[in-house]
């Protein structure tokens, strides 16, 4: 393997270490996003509760007020009765007694209603603010806990980072912009290995990155050349893994089948 992509496979080791640390990171963030929205949802609820509390309570004393001067209107019936004088007068104010009662009867199954209704939202109140309460302590040991681990982990990505502009250094420019261009897509993993299958020829050339099948002519002139070969499913930069790389040779004949000249697509280094 030629020099060009032997620093770009060291360059890829630190940038896949980079990636993980800084999702280790952004799930630190993200654990304590999460809980402060935990407990901006439980504030939410407990004011719902507290609102719909307060409406009932002023619902059910509008009712019982509402019930005092009907009591005022049946006591005032009741004594009109005494003093009616014809059995029609009598009827017609029966009537409307009757009437009188059967609506404050109502008013007063609403009332009970209301009533109840604020007794069951208090209780679920006191429960959220329950949860509320727990929630909070949650939080504040999440942030204790994040804290640390945030300073462990911003440690290990200042150290890597400086690892990572050496590893750089030594990768000429225009390469480096195309690995970090494909690197920014890939979450890191720029390169991937061709994997060569079959014991025998004809051997089929695959993509270790998004597993699909590719030229042969990409190994024969790995084997050869020191210059950038992309996969043309995912457009990540090939490479032939020997034991310079720490890997598996290719299988004795693999370019039998390649393109004698190892033809490029014109991203030759």
């Amino acid at each position: 393997m030629g020099e060009t992509l032997e620093a770009l496979l060291k360059l890829q080791s630190v940038e896949l270490r980079l990636v993980t640390v800084r999702r280790q990171l952004s799930r630190q963030s993200a654990a304590v996003d999460a809980q402060q929205d935990r407990i901006k949802q439980l504030e939410g609820e407990f004011e719902r509760l507290h609102d719909e509390t307060l409406q009932r309570q002023k619902g059910a004393a509008a009712l019982e007020l509402d019930l005092k001067s009907r009591e005022e209107d049946v006591a005032k019936l009741r004594a009109s009765l005494n003093t009616a004088k014809t059995n029609k007068e009598y009827a017609a104010i029966l009537t409307q007694l009757n009437t009188v009662k059967a609506d404050n009867s109502r008013l007063e199954d609403q009332a009970l209603r209301l009533m109840q209704q604020v007794d069951e939202a208090r209780v679920k109140a006191e429960e959220v603010r329950k949860q509320l309460d727990q929630a909070t302590q949650q939080l504040e040991e999440i942030q204790r806990t994040s804290a640390e681990e945030v300073g462990r982990l911003e440690e290990m990505i200042a150290k890597l980072q400086q690892e990572r502009d050496s590893a750089a250094g030594i990768v000429p420019p225009p390469v480096l912009a195309v690995f970090e261009r494909i690197a920014s897509m890939r979450e890191g993993e720029a390169m991937a290995k061709i994997e060569i299958e079959g014991k025998k020829p004809p051997y089929e050339y695959i993509c270790g990155g998004c597993f699909m099948s590719i030229a042969a002519e990409n190994a024969n002139a790995l084997q050869t050349r020191d210059e950038l070969r992309f996969c043309d499913h995912c457009g990540r930069i090939l490479y032939l893994a020997g034991e310079g790389a720490g890997g598996d040779s290719p299988p004795s004949g693999a370019s039998e089948h390649a393109s004698p000249q190892g033809a490029g697509d014109g991203r030759e280094v």
